[in-house]
């Protein structure tokens, strides 16, 4: 800090939110929806949103489309649109929504799969390719291959969204707020988060261990999301509502994609896609069906020790005025199918069996929950349940009943 003698930037990439998200306020539906937007201070997504294509890949029996779109603040989005090769559609929709999983170099490469596990174009300036718009952007952080440990750790070592394809739906995975493409500049280091960033370099150093580009990366963005929290709160805005910004903006390009049903659209995530999930779920009708993932709990038992097991993601300001976080289900018309682990770590047993039996009691009719005995993880078999899940609600069926639940793990 001695050798910055002038305090850089907080928000770098992102020095045009502030003035957006000041006078650009999102309108809802509903009121209950509207609601909830003005709690968590959701900017207004730009209207006709055009994207570009830069590439496609069909392999594995899909085809991978690699997108971008510029929002009305802060860097271009990256995205990925992956169908089943041959649908001309119109198929089911669905939104990926990747997880926090303390990873934030990359965003939604973790849900796609590629020839030779390699991202398409992501040392270029997104200004070239197919496009229904135009428009250059800024470069992708050039962090390389999603690392394939994070996918085998997080998701049972499946590409979440490529496999969703497969069985037969149109996935849109995208970057959300400050992840992947959509990460601050970080280069330079506000001095606040140079502190902390400079502790865990001694620790690097001290255990010998070389940190790549990216477990740098992510080591300054986990300090510096406190940082965000504060800017978002000064904009009334939060972090969880510039994320549903981002999601909303990403449901909406979805909704316009060739071979996409509009009227059949869904979204699913694991962890803080799971919480994503939720809200956005809560916020826009376009979304008739949806699956969170170990993302489940009532607010009082995160009281006082799982207070920092979770991100900003989960602590909104103002947020317990509406009701308890189960309610946010509450609040939407779509079916939903919770996921709990019941040896998952950053929650405890009886607030997920609390939270389960509060939806049991005021959503009866759309939701259910499933009580697996794993940790913080998405694994295949939940997976398949969840792909079961979606297909029985967005999917035309001969007899149009869903299947029923498995009453091994939905009993209360």
């Amino acid at each position: 800090m001695a050798d910055t003698p002038t305090r850089p930037s907080a928000l770098a990439r992102y020095e045009d939110w502030p003035d957006y998200a000041l006078r650009h306020r999102f309108t809802a539906a509903s009121p209950a929806a509207q609601q909830l937007a003005d709690t968590l201070g959701v900017p207004s997504v730009t209207p006709d949103l055009e994207y570009t294509v830069h590439s496609e890949t069909a392999h594995d029996d899909v085809t991978t489309s690699h997108l971008s779109w510029q929002l009305g603040f802060g860097p271009r989005t990256s995205a990925w649109f992956v169908r089943p090769t041959g649908e001309t559609g119109p198929l089911p929709g669905i939104l990926a929504l990747h997880c926090h999983g303390g990873v934030k170099a990359y965003g939604a490469e973790r849900l796609v799969s590629l020839p030779g596990n390699s991202l398409p174009a992501d040392k270029e300036d997104h200004d070239g390719g197919a496009s229904n718009a135009g428009g250059s952007g800024q470069a992708l952080l050039p962090f390389g291959p999603i690392p394939a440990e994070v996918r085998k750790k997080l998701y049972d070592g499946r590409a979440l969204a490529t496999w969703m394809a497969q069985q037969g739906f149109a996935v849109l995975a995208h970057d959300t707020f400050m992840w992947g493409s959509r990460g601050f500049g970080l280069d330079t280091l506000p001095w606040r988060t140079a502190a902390a960033v400079n502790g865990q370099r001694a620790l690097w150093r001290e255990s010998g261990v070389e940190p790549s580009a990216a477990e740098q990366y992510n080591a300054a963005a986990a300090a510096h999301e406190e940082t965000v929290a504060k800017a978002a709160t000064l904009l009334g805005s939060s972090v969880a509502g510039t994320a549903a910004h981002d999601d909303l903006a990403a449901l909406g390009i979805l909704a316009t994609l060739p071979g996409v049903d509009s009227e059949r659209l869904g979204c699913l995530g694991f962890s803080g896609g799971g919480g994503r999930a939720m809200v956005l779920a809560a916020l826009s009708p376009l979304i008739r069906s949806y699956v969170v993932t170990c993302m489940m709990t009532t607010f009082g038992s995160l009281l006082p020790a799982y207070l920092d097991a979770h991100s900003w993601l989960l602590h909104s300001p103002g947020l317990s005025k509406l009701g308890d976080w189960p309610d946010l289900a509450v609040r939407s018309n779509a079916t939903v199918l919770v996921q709990y682990g019941m040896a998952d770590q950053l929650f405890p047993e009886q607030g997920m069996r609390d939270a389960h039996q509060h939806l049991m009691e005021h959503l009866p009719a759309r939701y259910t929950g499933s009580l697996w005995p794993e940790p913080h993880v998405f694994t295949q078999a939940m997976q398949d349940e969840a792909a079961v899940f979606l297909a029985a609600a967005l999917k035309p069926t001969q007899s149009g009943n869903s299947p029923a639940p498995d009453l091994t793990r939905t009993a209360s």
